[in-house]
């Protein structure tokens, strides 16, 4: 008897599926594509439950694919570059090379004590050279390309981790990392043109039919697309160095309401704004009031119901429309990043502008009217934000307000004061980084020539390791010998870039190096990419919704550009897991509620653990974690083992009813898991295995059929293989299964061996067993001498299929009657009372219906076990020979029961 020694077979099978590279992926025609990826760790050392659920999942779609005849490429990495590493440099005076490298190789042990079937040849870290060269020679052909350019700009500057982070970075005014709060000043910055991909970007995700609606919404509310126009304005007795009138501009969706502005404001980081007051009576109040607002978070700036401050800057706009001035403001909530930085206050048609105007007694105009009414400034206690025809608007007044948006925007560019355009709320990605541990840039500062990009002959240009890690500002530039440099246009000396790269550089393109990650001449050769890509199911946490996978979708439009990809979209099919949570809360060490994943595989196997984070809930949902269900997957897995164990089982030579019912539900269990597996819902799928092997348990407890019990079983090994693998190849050995079950080919369904009258059999003979012990119980019989069975009168079967149908049709059962009297006219009282009966309680009527002489057979076929069963006399009879009362009682699958 083969015991379930969890260890033994785990190591054993780990170690021939390495040894025989039964995982390795190549570019094999003869079968078709199919690229499974999660989202690579940061290498943290060890696995959370998070990473565990993340690669189980993956792991059970890549094993079940491969196991269906695809060529599975299904790798793995580890986005190596950040923080962490740094941090324990200026800490624990550890080497973030070193450090990185050892906790790769914690991460990745555990993962291969998973069994995890990744394809470990085609591995990368992104903090290796042979990998960050390709960021840094992708970097160039961008600048090359214009869309990787130098300037001076407004930063969100995370002082708790002393770097820049990009808009996407900061949540809720703090940085997405430490969620210290984000302050914002002046510098120079590598920037991205992600924005000149916008309106693709957005048209784009039409075309990701199998992303999760809300990953979708995300993005386009992140990109953030109006269409509006914008208005120039001549600013009152304000002429530049060249004696030529200083204009101001604003970004307006509504310039149906441009009559109506009152006041003006600025962000308080518009560089404009401190010349513009310069020398005035009004700088030093401007001055003061740009200083506080600038150490407050955007959040608390622009909260909705946080009170909007702002402070007069003694200037006036002129409005084109109407030649009227317009003071001019520096408020809190206008943003510099949106629009133009400058914004039109329209308080009676805007609710924020409604209050701050009535905060500072700012004028109120009315310029839309209802269609069915007519507003007075004087008294208005909300702004009207609703559509109606236009008052005090010049010559666009008595018009439609939709309609005199496209009037207004024609009469701005006739006049040469603005023009009709397209917003975006996205901006350029800031990559530059003050920190040592990421991709340097490749980029040399020579006072002759400027800004000179690297020869990619010198790539890779490498971290330096004469670094000093003080916790102050960039260990770059501690380094002499990295800084200074040689110009590589004239010669002369020169100054190396200091600034990394984003690490979200690193984790853009990493899909693609994982198709060819040991080419040294190019990222991935274009060959092996058009083999590859796309990725067909891409599976990670839905915080990665906006950052890296629209960075992501941006490089590989960007490399499709380049000719490097033929492919728009790099992810055909996204599923974002849910958290792992425990006591309602989400694992945290704060919390102290974590569970180590090293533990539970110890205990129990890296099968259980994979089996009850499957079977838990369903991928995209919360995950609460239990201990008792980490137990009962592991009972699960072993009563499944024994199931091999077959040597004491009783056997028979027939076929019968019971046998041909287990074959339909092997073959139902086979397409409920297949079906399940396909549309991602593995927690049912695994219901449906644990069903079966309930069934088979059931099944030897009486005489088995050895060839349909094996085939059961060996089939059994099979669908556990995604979820339980190593389990499953001990089972497949045990059972003589040829090579790797991980290699066989998936079962498949035939619903044509389901055979219907033998589940019905079966079905009748355990609900007349219970029925029995119910009568038994009733009664207070405990030893009966004797039971009869009377099976149902033989037109009764005839008139259960008529009655089934006409179901079907119709609940009316006056049209029913009608129609089973014209077939059974002597029976109309009894058939009558069924038809009353059957629609009250449909599953009255058999969902199958037999016939008599079957049943007569079925009753008389497990005689003696009914004798054994209630231990004594079993009579079997038909209603017609029948002399009780009660005979007339019975129906197709419910026999009458009388017992004495």
């Amino acid at each position: 008897m083969k015991s379930y020694d969890h260890k033994i077979i785990q190591e054993n099978w780990q170690k021939k599926w390495e040894e025989n590279h039964v995982f390795k992926a190549t570019e094999d025609l003869s079968k078709p594509k199919y690229y499974c990826l999660e989202m690579f760790p940061y290498p943290s050392g060890y696995l959370h439950m998070g990473h565990v659920r993340n690669y189980s999942i993956g792991d059970a779609f890549a094993r079940y694919k491969r196991m269906n005849g695809f060529n599975v490429l299904y790798p793995m990495g580890y986005d190596a570059f950040g923080l962490p590493a740094e941090n324990a440099a200026i800490k624990d005076k550890a080497n973030p090379k070193q450090w990185t490298e050892n906790k790769i190789v914690g991460i990745q042990t555990q993962q291969k004590q998973m069994g995890l079937s990744y394809d470990w040849n085609r591995e990368v870290a992104t903090c290796r050279p042979e990998y960050y060269k390709w960021n840094q020679w992708i970097f160039l052909q961008m600048f090359k390309k214009g869309l990787a350019y130098k300037k001076e700009g407004l930063i969100n500057w995370c002082s708790g981790c002393g770097t820049v982070l990009a808009n996407e970075q900061v949540e809720d005014g703090k940085c997405w990392r430490c969620k210290t709060e984000v302050e914002q000043k002046p510098l120079e910055q590598w920037y991205l043109k992600i924005k000149d991909y916008a309106d693709e970007l957005l048209t784009d995700i039409d075309k990701l039919e199998d992303w999760p609606e809300r990953v979708k919404i995300m993005q386009k509310n992140w990109i953030g697309r109006s269409e509006g126009s914008i208005i120039e304005f001549n600013i009152k007795d304000k002429i530049d160095s060249s004696g030529s009138q200083i204009k101001i501009s604003t970004f307006t969706t509504r310039i149906d309401t441009a009559f109506g502005i009152t006041f003006i404001v600025f962000s308080a980081e518009h560089p404009l704004l401190k010349e513009l007051v310069k020398g005035t009576s009004y700088e030093k109040a401007v001055l003061k009031f740009i200083d506080e607002t600038g150490k407050r978070s955007i959040i608390d700036r622009t909260a909705e119901g946080k009170e909007k401050n702002g402070v007069f800057t003694g200037l006036y706009a002129i409005n084109p429309f109407n030649g009227t001035e317009i003071p001019i403001w520096v408020t809190d909530y206008c943003l510099y990043d949106y629009g133009t930085g400058i914004v039109m206050g329209v308080p009676t048609h805007d609710q924020r502008d409604f209050d701050f105007a009535k905060k500072y007694n700012l004028e109120l105009k009315v310029v839309i009217n209802p269609v069915d009414g007519k507003l007075d400034s004087t008294n208005i206690t909300e702004a009207f934000h609703d559509d109606g025809v236009l008052v005090n608007s010049g010559e666009f007044s008595g018009l439609p307000n939709r309609e005199a948006i496209q009037k207004m925007q024609e009469w701005l560019s006739q006049n040469k004061c603005g023009k009709k355009t397209i917003n975006y709320r996205l901006r350029d990605w800031l990559i530059s980084r003050q920190r040592y541990w990421g991709t340097p840039i490749p980029m040399i500062y020579c006072e002759k020539c400027g800004i000179v990009p690297v020869p990619e002959s010198e790539l890779p240009i490498k971290l330096p390791e004469d670094v000093k890690f003080t916790g102050e500002g960039n260990p770059m530039l501690t380094s002499s010998e990295f800084v200074n440099c040689k110009c590589p246009t004239c010669g002369g000396s020169a100054k190396r870039e200091t600034d990394t790269m984003d690490t979200f550089f690193d984790s853009s393109w990493y899909f693609l190096r994982y198709c060819d990650n040991k080419n040294s001449d190019v990222p991935f050769g274009k060959d092996k990419a058009k083999f590859w890509m796309q990725v067909d199911q891409y599976i990670g946490g839905i915080e990665h919704a906006i950052l890296h996978l629209l960075y992501s979708r941006f490089f590989t439009k960007v490399l499709r550009d380049l000719g490097l990809v033929d492919v728009d979209e790099p992810f055909k099919r996204l599923l974002t897991q849910g958290m792992v949570t425990k006591d309602g809360a989400k694992m945290s060490k704060s919390l102290g509620n974590t569970v180590d994943p090293g533990e539970i595989i110890e205990k129990f196997g890296a099968d259980t653990a994979r089996t009850f984070i499957l079977f838990a809930a369903l991928p995209e949902k919360e995950l609460e974690w239990s201990d008792a269900g980490v137990e009962g997957s592991y009972r699960f897995l072993r009563k499944t083992f024994n199931l091999i164990n077959y040597e004491e089982c009783l056997t028979k030579d027939s076929f019968d009813n019971r046998d041909k019912t287990l074959i339909g539900k092997l073959h139902r269990t086979i397409q409920k898991v297949t079906e399940n597996i396909e549309s991602f819902k593995l927690s049912l799928a695994i219901g449906s295995l644990m069903e079966f092997a309930n069934e088979l348990q059931k099944y030897r407890e009486k005489p088995i059929h050895l060839p349909t019990y094996l085939e059961c079983v060996k089939t059994i090994s099979q669908i556990l293989a995604p979820f339980a693998p190593h389990t499953a190849e001990e089972m497949w050995m045990e059972l003589g299964g040829e090579g790797f079950v991980s290699l066989s080919t998936w079962p498949t369904f035939d619903l044509s061996m389901i055979d219907e009258t033998a589940e019905a059999s079966e079905e009748a003979i355990k609900n007349t067993s219970k029925d029995i012990r119910q009568v038994l119980e009733l009664a207070k019989i405990s030893e009966p001498k004797s039971i009869k069975l009377i099976v149902s009168a033989s037109w009764k079967y005839e008139f259960f299929k008529i009655l089934k149908e006409k179901l079907s049709l119709t609940r009316n059962p006056g049209e029913i009657i009608k129609a089973v009297n014209s077939v059974f006219p002597d029976k109309a009282k009894d058939t009558s009372k069924i038809i009353i009966k059957a629609l009250k309680n449909p599953s009255f009527v058999p969902d199958v219906i037999l016939s008599q002489d079957v049943e007569l057979k079925n009753f008389n076929d497990i005689l003696t076990d009914l004798k054994e069963e209630f231990g004594c006399e079993i009579i079997i009879e038909k209603t017609e020979e029948s002399l009780e009362v009660k005979a007339e009682n019975s129906s197709p699958s419910k026999p009458a029961i009388i017992v004495a």
